[in-house]
């Protein structure tokens, strides 16, 4: 929201519903379901004559139930083309509608590495020494800053998912069919 603000702000970036404080637009459980009804009733309470240009989504398993609601609302077919919708994780659904058009991207976070990196970090401080970290400054529980790794996320759309998931052994051609 800190880089979303100034943008609704001024105007720019219009929330018809006005829904923008966390424990509004928060996705209990982030179920698909749960998504899906609520897009549904946003798009007949607040777009009965205007239509949706954008849907930020933090995770796959809720943007496909948002496109869902969004494809019974008619978006994508009879020239109401489909909004922007983001996602976050690469999940196999997600890939697969963007292949098909539908969502934009998605944010892929190798867990390979996650895992790979996390579990390098338990083995290190259960031999007594220090686990490795890249970040001393960001993240702060309040309490005091925790060292952190943080691993390069990778925006995946139509143009690069062959390259970054494919190519990365992450899926197979097979599997994205």
């Amino acid at each position: 929201m800190d880089q979303l603000n100034p943008y609704i702000k001024s105007g720019k970036l219009v929330v018809r519903s006005s829904q923008i404080e966390f424990a509004k637009v928060a996705t209990l459980r982030w179920d698909g379901a749960t998504a899906q009804q609520r897009m549904d009733n946003i798009l007949t309470v607040y777009y009965t004559s205007a239509n949706v240009d954008a849907v930020l989504s933090p995770y796959d398993g809720i943007s496909i139930g948002i496109l869902s609601a969004l494809k019974s609302s008619g978006y994508g077919r009879g020239g109401k083309k489909l909004p922007i919708v983001t996602g976050q994780d690469a999940e196999l659904p997600s890939v697969k509608s963007i292949i098909a058009g539908e969502q934009a991207h998605t944010v892929f976070k190798d867990t390979r590495v996650l895992a790979e990196k996390a579990a390098n970090m338990v083995d290190a401080v259960l031999q007594g020494k220090p686990a490795e970290v890249n970040d001393t400054k960001t993240y702060n529980n309040g309490v005091k800053v925790v060292p952190s790794y943080l691993c390069e996320p990778v925006s995946v759309d139509i143009s690069n998912y062959k390259q970054v998931l494919i190519g990365s052994g992450y899926y197979t051609e097979d599997q994205l069919k």
